[in-house]
């Protein structure tokens, strides 16, 4: 009887703890997938600071022949991003959370060196990214790294 109880204890804590973990949860490393070639781009890093959320590249992965060091020379003039390395580099800023979401943010894509603003999500245990101009979107799918 005694041994009932404690299992029951335990699985109501348990079960409870469940319940209140927060799966919405984006901190964490996540490898970006190209959406035109599905090739792995890179590593950002999500982190919580002043109770937003920011991300910056970690890694890159970089086909041989490639520049290895590349720098955001697409950047507008009056980012203080331009010219600087890609990697290490802030490229989510300031989103909040909203319910399940991560929004009111921007996200710069060092490509092309636009900024645009975005939301984040999780489904299905991948993050979803969308950057928007205007009425326009894409939305990427970034994996979770272990």
């Amino acid at each position: 009887m005694r041994q009932t109880a404690l299992l029951m204890v335990f699985s109501l804590f348990f079960c409870t703890a469940a319940v209140f973990a927060d799966d919405t949860e984006i901190i964490g490393r996540w490898k970006t997938i190209d959406d035109e070639t599905g090739e792995p781009k890179s590593i950002v890093e999500i982190y919580a600071q002043n109770g937003k959320r920011f991300g910056k590249i970690t890694q890159l992965f970089i086909k041989p022949g490639n520049n290895p060091n590349p720098v955001c020379d697409e950047c507008a003039d009056d980012d203080p991003r331009k010219d600087q390395p890609i990697q290490g580099m802030v490229i989510i800023k300031d989103l909040v959370k909203e319910d399940s979401e991560f929004v009111d943010g921007t996200i710069l894509d060092p490509q092309n060196g636009e900024v645009y603003r975005c939301k984040l999500w999780i489904e299905e245990g991948q993050l979803k990214v969308r950057g928007y101009i205007a009425f326009f979107y894409r939305t990427q799918t970034w994996l979770k790294v272990d």
